[in-house]
């Protein structure tokens, strides 16, 4: 098991009830792959620093997560295709 920094960039226009569910979604994926979620930090909603499918804006929320290094292409190609999520980048700390 390792430790890994997941960030994504959630669209802005998503109401809390339907952030939450992104986040509970891509935490679902890491416990199902069998690792484990240690901490959720929303940083909030900030400007792009260029557009993304026509957005300038963008709700940030960071994951440190705990999971097996062969989950991980697992993982990325699951948030890949999740709509909300504009961009995603998973790190290894």
């Amino acid at each position: 098991m390792r430790k890994y920094e997941l960030v994504c960039i959630v669209q802005p226009e998503l109401d809390e009830t339907a952030f939450k569910g992104v986040v509970d979604r891509v935490s679902g994926w890491v416990s199902e792959a069998g690792g484990s979620v240690d901490k959720v930090d929303v940083w909030g909603r900030r400007k792009l620093a260029y557009q993304i499918r026509k957005q300038r804006e963008g709700q940030y929320v960071l994951l440190n997560v705990t999971l097996d290094p062969k989950s991980t292409a697992e993982l990325e190609r699951n948030i890949r295709y999740l709509e909300p999520v504009l961009r995603h980048m998973l790190s290894a700390v």
